[in-house]
């Protein structure tokens, strides 16, 4: 088995194609109605099922899932101060980014009418971060890229849960991720059963009005299930990218990029499209032979060889209407006029313009975020920002006089509806002020 190429167009390559745009899947039956489970214990049982649940699967008894100021005192002495300067400069590059997006409160005084939209950020928000293999590979960049913009919007509480180690703490560096987002009370405690804890409260754990952050399947299913009542970032599937290239492109940055992408999951999706038959050829023949020497080999050549591949187009504008129709999470532009063929792209998370312009730097501290749709979602939906966090409030006040002059336009619609009250609602003003 190798890294598949597909010329296009050609059937091979239409029905390679279809499967991609059509990716997005539903969760298995059998892991919704676990999911479901574990749901009615919290709800029936508050602490006692998240200790449960935590003995069960994670293998460790927290008696108290609040990490107290101690416990995050200590945190600082067991980082270096190398890796406390990159949280820091991460911090500072995020910021910078989403305090742009913010958007802000308006209003209006027109016509005797007085209107607008009141920006407000939701009071209490929820960060879900994985624990990675035993809690040893914390994922510091999602702590910076959800509690950042969390605390940017103005969220009056910013409550981080993520897996214990088996010891029973969080890694250090998680913690001192924390402190340094903003993030105001840290939980040990993951798993689909904290993000229940978050959306109904239990006796620690608070309820919040927003969920974000990543996870495994069952705390994704856990997620959605919650969507009902309690707000979340987005429903996300394996990680992707999707490198458009010409023959410009330095094989070796694209191989390595695809691997990138890869490791995350042996379900994520790495794929070329290429105007270049060469550098498709190229680019195969070297992945094959690197593959061999990557730590995580096995998970990079399950999504490289099963779930990923090669298009071979005659032209950028062709390349890239593909990219629309696949709408990946992660599109790389290695070609000569990036930000020109920029112009042409309808449907991406983040769009990577260069070859100098890896996707894994925007995983970590260049600014844009990296929770972003997948699946086929970036159609409709857009990356994680400050707007996750904020509510927009409509306003209205209407004068007397400008009462009067819309109030025949407004009956006769209500009427036409047959909601007689709205009209009479109207009409018995209008008797008052004639």
């Amino acid at each position: 088995m190798g890294l598949r190429i597909f010329t296009y167009p050609s059937d091979k390559g239409e029905k390679f194609l279809q499967k991609l745009i059509n990716r997005a899947e539903e969760f298995p039956e059998k892991i919704e109605k676990e999911v479901k489970k574990i749901g009615k214990e919290v709800l029936k049982k508050g602490d006692r099922a998240l200790k449960e649940f935590t003995k069960k699967f994670d293998g460790v008894l927290i008696e108290d899932f609040k990490v107290s100021e101690e416990e995050i005192e200590k945190a600082y002495e067991e980082v270096s101060e190398e890796l406390l300067e990159a949280i820091r400069y991460g911090i500072e590059r995020i910021r910078s980014f989403h305090e742009k997006g913010k958007p802000e409160s308006w209003f209006e005084w027109k016509d005797g009418i007085f209107r607008g939209q009141v920006v407000r950020a939701v009071e209490r928000a929820g960060l879900y971060i994985p624990g990675g293999k035993g809690g040893e590979t914390p994922l510091i960049s999602t702590v910076l890229m959800t509690a950042v913009p969390a605390k940017i919007a103005g969220v009056e509480k910013v409550v981080m849960v993520s897996p214990p180690r088996k010891e029973g703490g969080l890694h250090p560096a998680l913690l001192v991720a924390g402190k340094e987002a903003g993030v105001d009370e840290i939980y040990k405690v993951g798993g689909p059963w904290s993000i229940f804890a978050l959306a109904y409260g239990t006796e620690s754990i608070p309820k919040v009005d927003v969920i974000c952050g990543p996870g495994n399947i069952y705390v994704t299913v856990a997620k959605k299930l919650v969507s009902a009542f309690t707000g979340i970032d987005i429903i996300a599937g394996p990680s992707e990218v999707l490198i458009v290239a010409d023959e410009s492109a330095d094989p070796e940055f694209v191989v390595w990029d695809l691997f990138a992408q890869a490791e995350h999951d042996p379900m994520s999706l790495p794929l070329l499209i290429t105007t270049s038959e060469e550098l498709a050829k190229e680019v195969k023949e070297l992945a094959e032979k690197l593959v061999k020497e990557v730590p995580r080999k096995e998970i990079v050549e399950s999504a490289l060889f099963k779930k990923g591949g090669i298009f071979v187009v005659e032209d950028i504008e062709k390349a890239i209407e593909l990219a629309n129709l696949i709408a990946p999470e992660h599109l790389e532009l290695m070609v000569k006029e990036p930000v020109e063929a920029l112009g042409l792209v309808k449907n991406a998370g983040a769009v990577f313009l260069g070859s100098y312009t890896p996707e894994a730097m925007g995983d970590y501290i260049a600014g844009p975020n990296h929770v972003l749709p997948t699946m086929g979602f970036a159609r409709f939906c857009s990356s994680l920002s400050v707007d996750k966090f904020l509510k927009k409030v409509n306003f209205l006040k209407y004068s007397e006089e400008a009462l009067l002059k819309d109030a025949e336009k407004v009956m006769l619609l209500a009427e036409k509806e047959n909601l007689f009250c709205h009209a009479e609602a109207v009409r018995v003003r209008v008797k008052k002020l004639k």
